[in-house]
């Protein structure tokens, strides 16, 4: 199974925020797209990082009203990996679970086409499971 079958059932949609986008633009966007992470682009739409709920948490710590002042650019993860289409999500899934990240863009081309989380690789996981259990239980059934 690769990373499209993952966008293909959860869709290839991608939410973005310019690095420049005040903090309040990017809590406005999570809320309103009911999403946890949203990509930063730069210049060109270029891949600039993520901004997670976890990241604006951080920058509002300590002092709330200063954090306001922030932008994207200012609070985001820089050091970010990224996927293909293409990959099985067995490497996803143990590229994600060693380096402690939640959301993997996904490049095709060069160009954003998704994103991953770990959450959707996990589901994914599952339904491959009960997919395997139903056909144990079916060989079971015929050789009654």
């Amino acid at each position: 199974m690769t990373v499209s079958r993952i966008l293909n059932q959860k869709g290839w949609k991608v939410f973005t925020v310019e690095a420049s986008a005040p903090l309040q633009k990017v809590v406005d966007a999570l809320a309103e797209h009911h999403v946890g992470v949203l990509v930063v682009t730069g210049p060109g739409g270029t891949l600039a990082g993520i901004v997670s709920e976890r990241d604006v948490i951080r920058a509002l710590s300590g002092n709330a009203a200063a954090a306001l002042t922030k932008t994207a650019g200012d609070v985001m993860t820089r050091d970010i990996e990224t996927c293909t289409p293409e990959d099985p999500e067995t490497d996803i899934m143990e590229r994600m679970n060693a380096k402690g990240m939640r959301h993997l863009p996904v490049l095709a081309g060069g160009k954003l086409t998704g994103i991953v989380s770990l959450r959707d690789v996990i589901r994914l996981r599952i339904e491959k499971i009960d997919e395997m259990m139903r056909t144990i239980r079916q060989e079971a059934e015929s050789l009654k």
